[in-house]
């Protein structure tokens, strides 16, 4: 037998037979249809709030709350010294400003920098940023550079 659209069936059990309530007392699911009797549930439009568990305290209010969100906080970018010195060799850089570090994809429109100090930096460049480690700084000006700090 060849396949051809006109002869294409379903694999045998795979579709199933929707139940049809509320069809009539001769269906055997008239009357109530599957709902029970009375209460919100066998009414229509009736939907369950969300994490509802039958009266029982819900999850969600039987773990008690825990943390702090600081609402001060500033977030930084962090950008490390081999990232600088691999722009500095790759792009023939002498100085390193938010500008430059958007421009190669390092950063986005409003993200504050900071420059920490891992890797090492041989290139004396002029960086620009918002924040800078300590061990950062230190490299920067021990390889003939210069730091400065964004909005200062």
């Amino acid at each position: 037998m060849t396949i051809s659209l006109s002869n294409l069936k379903p694999a045998e059990g795979s579709v199933k037979k929707n139940k049809r309530v509320g069809r009539g007392q001769g269906s055997g699911r008239g009357g109530t249809s599957t709902r029970g009797h009375k209460g919100n549930q066998s009414r229509s439009g009736y939907s369950r709030k969300k994490g509802f568990e039958g009266g029982q305290m819900p999850l969600q209010r039987r773990i008690p709350k825990f943390g702090f969100k600081n609402i001060h906080r500033v977030e930084y970018k962090a950008i490390n010294l081999d990232v600088l010195q691999r722009l500095g060799e790759e792009f023939d850089l002498t100085e390193v400003n938010l500008d430059s570090l958007r421009a190669h994809g390092l950063i986005s429109k409003n993200d504050r920098v900071k420059i920490l100090g891992r890797g090492q930096i041989s290139k004396a460049l002029k960086v620009t940023a918002h924040a800078f480690s300590e061990s950062a700084k230190r490299a920067i000006e021990n390889a003939g550079g210069e730091v400065v700090i964004a909005g200062a």
